[in-house]
């Protein structure tokens, strides 16, 4: 009697502690992405261009990453073909930007445990941050090229800088897919897909800053980015492994 005791406290203990290995988690991670987008701004034509950003992230919760980003990337856009810009006027920005963001997943609210549809649902998120633009035109045109459109130009040049910093907004929507791993089966990678629609406060993200009075320029410049992230979820030793309070990857998953 005491042999099939023994076995069964054994066994619960064995199915207890693999059981609470789902709800494990690392505490930190590091990502890399690539966007592809363009600004809105004020020249009527804008081009598409690739980007790239590396972020570290500290996982508040599995469901709700804090990411410290770091982003770079080209905007540019305009003509001096008269038929797209009037003026020919043209700029390219090689920016870099650094922000601070946190992303919540739906997993954070719901209760997805004995849900097949709430479990596959709870990757969806939604975010925002601050942070800055740092941008630096290596193409800018500030005169105008067209003489048969003088009258809509500034004789005397169009007003901007070729450097400035802007205070940036983002808006994120997306979904992580978790891939487990290890021992434990933790959430060791998350595969991100996303869009991201950057407010920047100023007008510096394609040099031209023009009098209202003058010109159609009463609109806050932004740009938007499809984004593709990669993240890897590792340990510190002053930021090991920890527990969350209901389990991440369903029991049995």
């Amino acid at each position: 009697m005491k042999k099939y005791i023994l076995f069964f406290v054994l066994t619960l203990a064995a199915v207890t502690a693999e059981a609470q290995t789902y709800y494990n988690y690392n505490q930190v991670g590091f990502s890399i992405s690539g966007s592809y987008g363009k600004a809105e701004a004020d020249l009527k034509k804008q081009d598409y261009h690739p980007a790239f950003g590396a972020a570290f992230v500290y996982n508040y919760s599995p469901y709700l990453p804090i990411a410290f980003e770091l982003q770079k990337g080209t905007f540019s856009g305009g003509s001096r073909n008269p038929s797209i810009d009037k003026s020919g006027r043209i700029f390219n920005n090689n920016y870099l930007s650094l922000n601070i963001h946190g992303d919540l997943q739906a997993g954070e609210i719901i209760d997805y445990a004995d849900s097949w549809f709430l479990d596959r649902v709870k990757g969806f998120y939604i975010g925002t941050g601050l942070g800055f633009v740092f941008n630096k035109m290596t193409d800018i045109q500030r005169t105008n090229q067209i003489l048969a459109n003088a009258a809509i130009g500034d004789t005397e040049g169009f007003q901007g800088k070729n450097s400035s910093v802007n205070l940036i907004v983002p808006i994120r929507l997306g979904y992580e897919f978790k891939i487990y791993g290890g021992d434990e089966s933790i959430p060791l990678w998350g595969i991100d897909i996303g869009i991201q629609h950057y407010y920047a406060y100023g007008e510096g993200i394609d040099g031209y800053n023009d009098p209202t009075s003058k010109y159609k320029n009463n609109a806050t410049d932004q740009y938007t980015y499809f984004t593709i992230g990669v993240k890897y979820n590792f340990e510190l030793s002053f930021l090991p492994r920890t527990s969350y309070n209901k389990p991440i990857r369903r029991f049995g998953y």
